[in-house]
């Protein structure tokens, strides 16, 4: 069985055969009991006959030659092995060099598309910010032109509805003859409210009318007439309001009355008036500045503040007047 198992396995044998050669003859036949390289072989000797020197040389050789050509066949592997875990890592090497490379790329493009605006798109925004700014402002002057024409439209059409300004009353004019809102039809009248001792404002209030007045007669050839009405019936008598109407125009009535009169006439003209500062008999009157334009079936056309002057008070009535008429034609 063991020459079996030597015949089966060339590498048992060789290492069986290199062993039994350093052993001599003499030295197999005096041992005793007798010497077995491997338990369960027998003896080299009862196998074959003891080999000369010169065999046992060449031997030895063949056993070197196997055993260098083994350490040559390892020693092979382990540097195939390691130059391909080094031509694993010049790989990566050079994939890390290229991903460096293609980064520092991808930097250098991005300075230079995230670099400062060229002339061209510089010039290009100027282009679009003027383009947007001339067609605003043409919208905005077409808005305007439009609303300028819609405003004139409204003026020359019909009237469809009128402020709740005006109204009947009765009162005694400067004269003390008693008058009443249908003494004045078929005339164009201007009426303003104030009282005789107003320090100040009515005085200019009744100036500004009265040169108004003189303005609109002479340049459109149009008969106005003003008139006065008092918020101060207690103290405004007739002779008080005929020595105060005098002294602005000739043709300025003052009308005045008892004080439910002066109030529903107040009333139905949307003034505003009250006592103030009183002081025994010495006070003022706080009232609403305003002078309404009525036309000849007196009704009311338009009130004017006292932010207008006499330019603009005689334009704006003739104006008026001139529409009126056109309207009506």
């Amino acid at each position: 069985m063991a020459t079996t198992a030597l015949s089966r396995n060339p590498t048992l044998g060789c290492i069986y055969r290199s062993l039994a050669s350093k052993i001599t003859l003499s030295q197999l036949r005096s041992t005793n009991p007798p010497f077995r390289p491997f338990h369960g072989f027998p003896p080299p000797y009862l196998l074959r006959p003891p080999l000369p020197q010169s065999e046992i040389h060449l031997d030895a050789i063949y056993r070197r030659f196997l055993c260098s050509s083994t350490s040559t066949t390892a020693t092979a592997s382990a540097s195939q092995a390691s130059s391909s875990t080094g031509g694993f890592s010049e790989g990566n090497s050079g994939k890390g060099d290229k991903s460096d490379q293609s980064q520092n790329t991808s930097e250098q493009g991005k300075s230079v598309r995230g670099g400062p605006v060229s002339w061209l798109s510089f010039l290009l925004l100027v282009a679009t910010g003027a383009g947007v700014i001339f067609y605003y402002d043409n919208e905005k002057r077409r808005h305007i032109e439009d609303i300028n024409n819609a405003s004139i439209a409204v003026k020359q059409g019909p009237s469809v509805g009128k402020a709740a300004i005006g109204g009947p009353f009765s009162l005694v004019n400067h004269n003390g003859k008693a008058v009443t809102d249908g003494d004045f039809l078929g005339k164009w009248t201007v009426m303003y409210f104030g009282f005789t001792h107003c320090p100040d404002i009515c005085p200019d209030e009744l100036q500004k009318l009265a040169a108004a007045v003189d303005k609109i007669k002479k340049s459109a050839g149009i008969e106005v007439v003003p008139v006065f009405i008092s918020v101060d019936p207690e103290r405004d008598t007739v002779e008080q309001v005929h020595e105060y109407v005098k002294e602005f125009h000739p043709n300025l009535i003052g009308l005045t009355g008892n004080p439910e009169e002066i109030k529903k006439v107040a009333r139905a003209y949307r003034v505003y008036y009250m006592k103030t500062e009183e002081e025994g008999s010495d006070y003022l009157v706080d009232h609403s500045i305003v002078m309404y334009l009525m036309d000849p079936n007196m009704e009311f056309v338009k009130f004017y503040g006292k932010n207008n002057d006499v330019d603009a008070l005689s334009d704006g009535i003739v104006k008026e007047i001139k529409q009126y008429k056109k309207v009506k034609a």
